[in-house]
């Protein structure tokens, strides 16, 4: 469409906007994943399966409670299933790579989300408003993680691996277990239930993110998941403390 204006003779056309065509929208690259809805769907997989680990490695944990025999028989059976058509710890091993890779993927995920939100809103709010994922669980988050890497290594080099455990590489899986978390090692203790602590407020804010990602917190059902999310993450805590507290208690020796 174009307009013209007449000045004499002569006459000049003009564009308006309906000549113009329009600019395609840009487009994110990446593709499924490089969006938002795909980083949440990665940390919604990723961290669904690290709550399944958690809750087989606690019931394993718990076998502690039925005596040395029994602890050790569910050590060896995680280094022996898949026999005999996987060979001895295969399984094992590619459970771990698969646990590695999901921790890997939930931080990307997380650390990129993160980073979106930032550069969406680059001016903070002149007044402060409080979020629903204000609470004392996102403040520690950051620490939190940090936590939690530089318990998981040293719980592996304790009693997977056994080089800082006092009963040593050779020794059982039960006996690493008594040695570790004797009353003559305290400060061990207090550093598991600390991370286990940060484990729980982890677990507690993922699944509340992702009861509200899916569109169930809402309504009548508000109350209900926030009593879920909080009853499995305290459930998975106390599941983990109890072994160690046995073992300072003297009820697991």
């Amino acid at each position: 469409m174009t307009a013209t204006i007449e000045r004499g003779s002569a006459t000049a056309p003009i564009k308006t906007s309906a000549d113009t065509p329009a600019k395609p929208a840009p487009r994110r690259s990446g593709g499924f994943l490089g969006s938002s809805n795909g980083k949440k769907a990665v940390m919604a997989v990723t961290g669904a399966a690290m709550v399944l680990f958690l809750i087989g490695h606690m019931v394993g944990n718990l076998k502690a409670f039925l005596g040395a025999d029994s602890f050790n028989e569910y050590a060896s059976f995680l280094r022996t299933m898949g026999e005999p058509l996987l060979t001895y710890r295969v399984a094992l091993t590619l459970v771990e790579v698969g646990l590695v890779a999901a921790v890997g993927l939930h931080m990307w995920a997380a650390i990129s989300l993160a980073r979106r939100a930032g550069k969406a809103r680059p001016v903070k709010y002149a007044a402060k408003r409080k979020s629903q994922a204000s609470g004392y669980a996102v403040h520690t988050m950051r620490y939190g993680g940090v936590i939690i890497l530089l318990f998981v290594v040293y719980h592996l080099l304790d009693l997977t691996v056994g080089v800082v455990n006092p009963a040593g590489f050779g020794s059982t899986p039960y006996d690493r277990l008594v040695e570790g978390f004797a009353p003559s090692r305290w400060w061990v203790t207090v550093f598991y239930v600390l991370a286990v602590v940060m484990v729980g407020l982890h677990l507690r804010h993922g699944l509340w993110s992702a009861f509200q990602t899916l569109g169930l917190a809402g309504g009548r059902s508000y109350r209900p998941l926030k009593i879920v999310a909080a009853g499995l993450s305290a459930l998975l805590v106390i599941g983990f403390l109890v072994v160690p507290v046995a073992v300072m208690a003297g009820v697991i020796k």
